[in-house]
């Protein structure tokens, strides 16, 4: 089971994830566009993710709440670039409004029907974003993108 790479830069308060997916960039930028695609795949095993709010355009805005054993989690932004190849956006988790991330997300063709997804996530501190990493973010990251294979139908192949 493929897992993401994240890492802390040392120099700038900045997450990298990296993934390789056996999908197209266009299935993967659905994942990432598509409402009814992206409740079903994002956060880990165990919570549901019901999308309130998904404008996906340029200048438009996102909001979702993920629930787990009757806690509710919400989190919010704004689409900045909507790309064939790149997604940027802010990042919100509301119960922690003051920290909002930049992320990019670049879908590269790898060819052969594979995709390395990179996202890139800035905060204002080094402080904070040792706070999202310390998160359960990695947990997080990993069960979702599992979610994603099977939702892609990679093993049924």
């Amino acid at each position: 089971m493929a897992q993401a790479e994240i890492e802390a830069d040392q120099n700038v308060p900045l997450i990298r994830i990296t993934r390789d997916f056996q999908a197209t960039p266009e299935q993967l930028v659905k994942a990432h566009t598509d409402p009814e695609l992206f409740a079903r795949w994002v956060g880990p095993v165990g919570m549901a993710t019901r999308v309130l709010e998904w404008d996906v355009r340029h200048g438009g805005s996102w909001r979702y709440v993920a629930v787990r054993d009757g806690e509710e989690y919400e989190f919010r932004g704004c689409f900045h670039t909507v790309a064939e190849d790149k997604i940027v956006q802010t990042f919100t988790f509301e119960g922690m409004p003051d920290d909002v991330s930049l992320e990019t997300s670049w879908f590269e063709d790898l060819g052969d029907g594979r995709t390395r997804l990179r996202v890139q996530s800035l905060v204002d501190s080094f402080e904070r974003r040792d706070a999202w990493l310390a998160s359960g973010m990695e947990t997080g990251v990993n069960e979702g993108y599992t979610k994603l294979d099977s939702l892609l139908g990679v093993g049924d192949r």
